[in-house]
């Protein structure tokens, strides 16, 4: 038996000193080292031997192909290094070469607009929230003092899905509403709300059928009239400007009492009149007011214990300020001749 394991041994050491490559190196192992080569012909012979001779030639058969392994491992790896090195050889770069000027992107405008709103909001400690975009009618309307029989209901241009319980919101103001229940008429709130809307609208210059709204909510004790427009004044400054000014005027809708449009000095003339503000010197950019105590009572809330304010931007109206544009439709274009040139009013 030993006679058998030196012989083959050193006819695989002749093998592998031939050896050029790993292909060699393969077609060698596959030969010798496979489940019916020599190599498992010797350890099937040791069944034939005494115990005592097994004991012997197995420790010898072992150590053998021990050996082997180590030394075809030991080329193995001498080659994929020697691969390796020719490979970095013929790929390597050459880093004082100028780079390719490739085009980047930058992000949407409308994208933009609310992540600003809500660095703005987020910094005076309001929580950003989210709701379904289909949504109930019962937290859509009814809950904000809209009834099915609420004549406010005729102006409202609605996307039902399922007779009229289910639909497309209308307003981010349903999250606001759900923000209220979870409270349960205990809890302070202040959140801001940016999300997707949907009506039927006359697609022009300065209405889209879906858009973005920014919504805001606060719920507490001790909270007026003063305390929206402080956080509203503050709020067209960041993003406009210190210089900018805005104005309360009264208004209606059926969540809010008292209820106020908000305009804003116009920036494309300083106030003085212009085709954007109508001659006027004010933009609307906002509806906003205190919540109607009905609202209040329906989320729980004690409207002689708790009051509160809200508000909703329209994120294109905000963007359209922001960066100079008199037709909101070019910004669903994709056109890079138009939306590179936008001459941004970042004027924080």
């Amino acid at each position: 038996m030993n006679e058998k394991i030196n012989a083959l041994k050193k006819e695989i050491e002749e093998k592998l000193n031939e050896v050029k490559d790993i292909n060699d190196l393969t077609e060698i192992k596959n030969t010798y080292l496979n489940k019916k080569g020599p190599v498992a012909d010797l350890s099937n012979g040791l069944r034939d031997l005494s115990v005592d001779d097994k004991k012997t030639f197995g420790k010898a058969l072992n150590d053998f192909k021990n050996d082997i392994n180590s030394k075809i491992e030991e080329l193995k790896n001498k080659f994929e290094e020697e691969e390796l090195n020719k490979k970095l050889e013929s790929e390597k770069i050459d880093i004082s070469m100028p780079s390719m000027d490739i085009p980047v992107g930058s992000p949407a405008i409308v994208e933009t607009i609310i992540e600003e709103s809500e660095e703005f909001f987020i910094g005076m400690g309001y929580d950003i929230l989210d709701g379904p975009e289909i949504e109930l009618d019962k937290y859509n309307f009814e809950m904000l003092n809209l009834p099915k029989d609420h004549p406010a209901r005729d102006a409202q241009d609605t996307y039902y899905l399922e007779g009229e319980n289910l639909l497309l919101r209308s307003q981010t103001s349903p999250v606001q509403v759900r923000a209220m229940l979870k409270g349960e008429g205990k809890t302070p709130i202040r959140m801001l709300c940016p999300g997707k809307v949907y009506r039927r609208e006359d697609i022009n210059a300065t209405h889209e059928q879906e858009f973005d709204q920014i919504e805001g909510l606060v719920i507490d004790k001790n909270i007026s009239l003063s305390d929206l427009k402080g956080t509203i004044d503050a709020f067209v400054k960041y993003m406009y400007g210190e210089n900018t000014e805005t104005r309360f005027r009264p208004s209606y809708y059926p969540f809010t009492e008292p209820s106020v449009e908000i305009d804003m000095s116009c920036i494309y003339c300083d106030g003085s009149g212009c085709s954007m503000c109508k001659p006027k010197g004010w933009i609307t950019i906002c509806g906003a007011g205190m919540v109607h105590p009905n609202v209040l009572k329906m989320c729980g809330y004690d409207p002689e214990e708790w009051q509160g304010f809200a508000f909703g931007f329209g994120a294109l109206r905000l963007a359209m300020l922001k960066y100079n544009m008199t037709d909101m439709r070019i910004i669903h274009e994709n056109d890079l001749r138009e939306t590179k040139n936008f001459d941004r009013k970042d004027v924080k």
